[in-house]
């Protein structure tokens, strides 16, 4: 028996189990891939999201922050780290199923998950049963929250409706990046990337959530440089969006290689086409792995069809043909997936229904937070969730993004706000032994400025600290003493406040 196991080989699993292990308990580390760090060994730096660095400590300002900023050194690091200290990791296995008595998880069964060259994960139907781990308890640290959904606990995916929480950021946003491109092709139907608008209002909920995309790397350096080849099923009909749109973009290089965020390419939420599909992730949020696995795919397809596109197509002006053609993937940064990042960016997808709901208000620190186990700073961060035919305001009919927002820039209100603990907790009748820093307890808006790399290691660590004090106390993970468990993370370094 396993005191606690850390499901998901995320930069906050492995700060969760470090943090375990230092704290005294026996610990597994589970990671469905083959990779440690998730998306800090995928493309963002390790510091990249933490405007004001003071606002984080722990083994995040002490660890996370000092693996440098190279993708591959990065998962080096974490390797190592990990190592070090003696942690079983179980690699290419997710769960599977789930063993409950009451309301405590006594057991989860694994299955294989072996990712391809490239990374992506393994099928479903490709997948077979493994062994049980049982542990007293569990930290679900992963992106997709599928220990604590198998678990049987509540969660929400999706958009709330403005009135749900009070939000007036909440549900469905006024179109971005509207153009007058004609949306249909010769027959009446609508173009490949392109979806009939679902007709809701402006705050009305709905099932969708924020694209996801690959923080890829280009180069023309032949040392370096793995070639972006076109898919198997390539047309250039599917990217007559993108035909369309060459003469409205106002910059080519939005739509490829996308904006250039710390080295890294990322998703160009100015521009109506970019690097990534759009309305994926709608269908990720609670896929099974054969749709998970199939939406990484068509991620990873849609940038070589695009790529392709835009080298070849004489439509496309023949200087930025050349330049586009030059480039391929970057393999110094990810040398064992041949130059893709090993990990899509799942920016959201479950989130826990706990004690607590972070929303808009403790974004903007009008909520009084007593429980406080680490601090969060950043503004709503939403990329679009839909591309949708629709027209503007003189009736004209044209094609827009919906659903990007970046309110309050990198630094939010400019003020760190709490996070509570009750925000990692489910309810104590859903389940008494499990935390979940990651997939965590918010409303759409709430997680979205919530959700960065940063914050969630700063939460692990604080899960772990908590799953060791129920251990030793023989209780859930709802009844653990707050004020102690606060005066532990202080020893540890953790800032729970922050005085103007």
């Amino acid at each position: 028996m396993i005191d606690v196991c850390v499901y998901g080989g995320t930069a906050a699993g492995c700060v969760a189990a470090i943090t375990a292990h230092q704290e005294g308990a026996s610990v597994v580390l589970i990671e469905p891939g083959r990779w440690l760090g998730g998306m800090l060994s995928a493309g963002i730096k390790p510091a990249q999201d933490a405007p004001i660095r003071t606002a984080a400590g722990g083994l995040t300002r002490d660890a996370i922050f000092t693996f440098g900023d190279n993708p591959y050194d990065v998962l080096q690091a974490f390797r190592g780290w990990i190592a070090a200290a003696g942690i079983e990791v179980v690699l290419e296995r997710r769960v599977r199923s789930v063993t409950r008595s009451g309301n405590r998880i006594t057991a989860i069964q694994l299955e294989t998950s072996q990712p391809d060259e490239w990374g992506v994960p393994l099928p479903a139907s490709e997948s077979v049963a493994d062994r049980f781990v049982e542990a007293s308890v569990f930290i679900d640290a992963s992106y997709e929250g599928d220990l604590m959904a198998l678990a049987g606990v509540p969660y929400r995916t999706g958009r709330e409706s403005q009135e749900a929480f009070g939000e007036d950021l909440a549900g469905v946003r006024p179109v971005t990046n509207w153009a007058p491109i004609d949306p249909y092709d010769s027959t009446g139907r609508l173009l490949p990337l392109v979806e009939e608008d679902h007709g809701l209002p402006v705050g009305a909920a709905d099932d969708y959530t924020q694209a996801y995309n690959y923080r890829f790397y280009v180069t023309t350096d032949p040392a370096h440089r793995a070639e972006l080849t076109p898919p198997a099923d390539y047309s250039p009909a599917d990217y007559e969006l993108v035909r369309r749109y060459l003469s409205h973009a106002s910059d080519l290089h939005d739509i490829f290689p996308g904006w250039l965020n710390s080295g890294e390419y990322n998703y160009q939420r100015d521009s109506l086409v970019t690097n990534a599909p759009l309305g994926l992730s709608r269908e990720y949020q609670e896929g099974s792995w054969d749709c998970r696995s199939r939406i990484w795919r068509q991620h990873l397809d849609y940038l070589r069809g695009l790529h392709y596109f835009l080298s070849t197509d004489p439509d496309v002006p023949e200087a930025f043909r050349a330049e586009t053609a030059a480039y391929g993937l970057d393999a110094s940064a990810f040398p064992e997936t041949g130059g893709w990042p090993p990990q899509l960016y799942v920016r959201a997808a479950r989130r826990l229904v706990g004690d607590y709901t972070i929303t808009q208000a403790d974004v903007a620190n009008q909520a009084v937070v007593t429980d406080s186990i680490g601090l969060a700073l950043f503004g709503v961060d939403i990329y679009p969730v839909r591309r949708i035919a629709c027209r503007n305001d003189s009736g004209q009919l044209g094609v827009a993004t919906e659903g990007d927002m970046f309110i309050g820039g990198h630094l939010g209100t400019g003020q760190p706000y709490p996070v509570p603990y009750r925000a990692i907790t489910p309810q104590q009748n859903d389940c008494g032994n499990l935390l979940v820093p990651v997939c965590l307890s918010a409303t759409h808006i709430g997680y979205a400025a919530t959700r960065m790399e940063p914050v969630f290691c700063v939460l692990a660590e604080s899960a772990a600290v908590a799953a060791v004090q129920a251990l030793r106390g023989q209780t859930d993970v709802q009844d653990v003493n707050v004020e102690k468990l606060q005066a532990r993370l202080l020893e540890r370094g953790q800032v729970l406040s922050w005085a103007d």
